[in-house]
């Protein structure tokens, strides 16, 4: 059963690793809070290792306009680095504050791991929905590769089901330009999965081109997928002499009678001739030669 996601405040709580990883074999030092401060906007620059790379325009001019109204109502979450303060939570709310035109903004300062950093980043956008299924994707592996975490630990922190994770992060097994267009919202994350059964990825950047031009259902693209992947072999009824002597048959009667004959053999000396015409009066025509075999 999927863990049901719980605020941002109880994800920070388990930030602070209990066992080992490669950057903290030895006891993590407790974070220092510094408490609630206003600095400059101008000193704080953004954390190289947010999992995040695309932020709407839209959105974040609406963000700024409700600070020129309100102000930043929660403050962004910093930590001292040399001559300047690197940004740890909240990004969204320092770029619409530069929209907005302030010069000053509340922070949080503390002292952080570089991983305690990252996963930081990771859980507010995650429990927040902020970032996109290719960005969320490329964070669990992350988490996983350079800090040797398990994906049931990486499950744990981000209060995400361990099959969630894994469902995620098989979404960066597609080929890159169809990665692109899940980012671009031009196909759904259900669509990708459908896709993940077509190995080949030119036929897999194909369909999702398909997908979008003919804006397919996830269940029209699954069927699709299955006809790909396992084509029907169209039965091709081997050459008897007996069907030498039947469409020989049926050629010398089109010669007398002027129109398409077909026999076909049904097997044990049964079987149907069909005899095709093209109008009333071809019909009428034919009519009246099978007639005369009667005389």
């Amino acid at each position: 059963m999927p863990v049901k996601k719980s605020g941002l405040g109880k994800g920070l709580d388990t930030l602070i690793p209990s066992s080992g990883n490669s950057e903290t074999k030895k006891p993590v030092v407790e974070a220092k809070d510094h408490g609630e401060t206003i600095i400059k906007l101008n000193k704080i620059e953004p954390n190289r290792g947010q999992p995040r790379r695309n932020f709407d325009e839209d959105s974040l001019v609406e963000l700024a306009d409700s600070i020129k109204q309100f102000g930043v109502l929660q403050p962004l979450l910093v930590q001292k680095k040399g001559s300047f303060y690197e940004l740890i939570a909240g990004e969204r709310r320092w770029r619409a504050a530069k929209i907005a035109g302030l010069k000053e903004v509340p922070v949080i300062i503390r002292e952080f791991t570089k991983q305690e950093s990252i996963e930081i980043a990771l859980i507010e956008n995650i429990q927040r929905e902020n970032l996109n299924p290719i960005e969320e994707a490329q964070a669990y592996k992350r988490l996983l590769t350079e800090f040797e975490l398990k994906q049931d630990e990486v499950a744990e922190r981000v209060s995400k089901s361990r099959s969630a994770v894994t469902n995620s992060m098989r979404l960066l097994k597609l080929d890159d330009r169809v990665q692109q267009m899940i980012v671009d919202e031009m196909i759904s994350t259900g669509h990708a999965r459908a896709l993940l059964a077509i190995e080949d990825s030119d036929k897999q950047y194909a369909l999702a081109n398909t997908i979008f031009d003919e804006k397919l259902s996830v269940r029209e693209t699954e069927k699709l997928v299955k006809e790909i992947n396992n084509p029907k072999e169209k039965k091709v009824k081997p050459t008897t002499v007996n069907t030498v002597i039947f469409e020989d048959m049926a050629n010398k009667m089109k010669e007398v009678i002027g129109t398409k004959v077909v026999v076909n053999d049904s097997g044990k000396g049964k079987g149907m001739i069909k005899i095709e015409y093209y109008s009333e009066d071809d019909l009428e025509r034919i009519y009246h030669m099978l007639m005369t075999l009667r005389q």
